[in-house]
């Protein structure tokens, strides 16, 4: 299942040295519910192996702000602390797979 990412957690989780891909979302938006299965299926998938999580911009808009989010979903794929690339809007499973993998 993918992990919640916030304000609060976001250091812990760079500090873990694993890679990083992070979903940011809301519940209204309709191509979020195209991505959410994509991101909780990764999680799955490549646990152990990165921290794959969700952010929902109406609850920590701390982040979204951090980020410099301005469209949903935005998906950040983090290594080092750095974002080190990211799909905005919504794309198919392979287009994540390959960027996450080429994290790893």
């Amino acid at each position: 299942m993918a992990q919640i990412i916030n304000s609060e957690n976001f250091e812990q989780l760079v500090a873990t040295g694993k890679p990083i891909v992070l979903d940011f979302w809301a519940t209204w938006c309709g191509p979020c519910k195209r991505v959410g299965p994509i991101i909780e299926a990764l999680a799955q998938d490549y646990e152990g192996q990165a921290i794959i999580g969700k952010c929902d911009v109406e609850e920590d808009e701390d982040m979204a702000v951090r980020f410099g989010v301005r469209n949903i979903p935005t998906v950040f794929f983090i290594k080092g602390g750095e974002v080190v690339d990211k799909v905005v809007g919504a794309a198919a499973r392979p287009v994540y797979e390959e960027k996450l993998k080429s994290l790893l």
